[in-house]
């Protein structure tokens, strides 16, 4: 069992007393993690996409795949069937490793980290944010990287509530920003 899988199955009867919850089954978790990178101009060279699939595979320690253009946009230049991101969807042990390495490892070496924003929440207990770079994993080497680029990453709860899936978060360890947004 990963170490935050145990924080969480620690912090349970906390959630519930703090939720108001009386079954533990329906304390809030955390359901999956999807990571995704919008390729843009990138698309079109193949080795750029590539490399762009190693490293979210080597990041999320799970093969990311290459999301096609369902439909062609002329305003974006988006070709149907061109690639137009890389994504990876993570539950399970996958899921709270990566959630571990995240909060511990990579958001700490973030120059000038303040604490990812509070407002991410979508209004069900989801939350969203985004990084600059990917070096910032310890997996990754600078020589092996063709170009820098960002990542959102998308973390799905069981809530329904943002009150409930931000007291979820906080106390798994992710570092949110001082203040109210």
């Amino acid at each position: 069992m990963s170490r935050m899988k145990q924080k969480y199955n620690d912090i349970v009867p906390a959630l519930q007393e703090e939720c108001g919850i009386k079954n533990p089954m329906q304390t809030p978790k955390l359901e999956k993690i999807v990571i995704s990178v919008g390729a843009g101009e990138e698309g079109k060279d193949s080795k750029l996409i590539a490399n762009m699939v190693d490293t979210i595979s080597l990041i999320a320690g799970q093969k990311a795949v290459v999301v096609n253009a369902k439909k062609s946009v002329a305003g974006f230049k988006a070709r149907e069937g061109a690639p137009s991101g890389i994504r990876v969807t993570l539950r399970g042990e996958n899921m709270y490793t990566f959630f571990d390495k995240l909060v511990s490892i990579a958001l700490p070496r973030v120059k000038d980290f303040r604490g990812v924003p509070r407002k991410g929440f979508d209004g069900r207990g989801n939350y969203n944010f985004g990084l600059q770079e990917q070096l910032m994993f310890p997996e990754v080497e600078f020589d092996n990287i063709i170009k820098t680029h960002g990542m959102n990453i998308t973390i799905v709860t069981s809530t329904e509530s943002d009150k409930e899936g931000f007291v979820l978060l906080e106390k798994l360890g992710m570092p949110f920003a001082k203040g109210k947004n």
